[in-house]
């Protein structure tokens, strides 16, 4: 059987059998891999302590017919400041699951794997909801799933905000098409997003945004992703139940 190795991020796990776990990994060289963990859920499995989300790792794999087999990993970044803060692992949990649902199997995406592994380190040092925010953001546009601002979506027309954004044809129409029922992008909406769109995370910039404008944004790129994906993320109700958690003060 045939054996490779390969730099990875695990950006999702389950549980498989008695002692055994699937997962996913972006790699960089091959994009995302599914492979099976033998015995990783073993307190004394080698496989233990790598097989965890968020963990950045040179693997050794096993090529299988269907699935391939994870043989060895050694620990490049365990992002333990992710994994021990809920509100982060809330955030990193959407950020991972965006990664397993919106890039193909064995797709190589290395612009992608890099922007992973530095929002991964920025996320405990900045706001971690606004660093999801902007990474859905960017993710959409590498994966060519970014929404039309500029142009009616309906009549082709240069678009004058305010327009309306329509799930369905995946951007915006203007006033003048029928737009009843839609969410409004305003100027204020559209220019947060090119904001995010466009940080470094290498040497992020410092913004403010009102919370209306934030909340309506966070609203069109929920109701987009669910469209998109046709379901719900999962890590949505994380994200709900740290936050209600936070909230309360306990």
């Amino acid at each position: 059987m045939a054996q490779y190795q390969t730099e990875a991020i695990l950006v999702a796990t389950r549980d498989w059998g008695e002692a055994d776990k699937m997962v996913t990994l972006f790699s960089r060289e091959y994009g995302k891999i599914t492979a099976f963990a033998n015995g990783a859920r073993r307190p004394k499995s080698p496989l233990a302590g790598g097989m965890q989300l968020f963990t950045h790792l040179d693997v050794r794999l096993a090529a299988g017919k269907n699935y391939d087999s994870v043989k060895q990993c050694e620990i490049k970044h365990s992002f333990r400041h992710v994994q021990e803060d809920f509100n982060c692992m809330a955030y990193g949990t959407f950020i991972a699951e965006l990664v397993a649902e919106l890039c193909p199997e064995r797709q190589p995406e290395p612009q992608v794997f890099d922007l992973l592994v530095e929002v991964l380190i920025i996320l405990s040092l900045r706001n971690p909801r606004m660093v999801a925010l902007a990474w859905a953001w960017q993710l959409l546009f590498i994966m060519g799933y970014y929404p039309e601002f500029k142009e009616c979506v309906s009549c082709g027309q240069v678009l004058t905000l305010p327009g309306y954004f329509s799930l369905t044809n995946g951007g915006c129409v203007c006033a003048t098409c029928n737009h009843n029922d839609l969410l409004e992008v305003s100027d204020k909406i559209y220019n947060f997003i090119t904001c995010l769109l466009h940080i470094d995370w290498k040497n992020p910039v410092e913004f403010t945004v009102s919370g209306t404008v934030l909340m309506q944004t966070e609203r069109i790129l929920m109701e987009y992703l669910t469209h998109c994906l046709d379901k719900p993320l999962k890590s949505m109700n994380f994200i709900k139940q740290v936050s209600g958690v936070m909230q309360s003060g306990t």
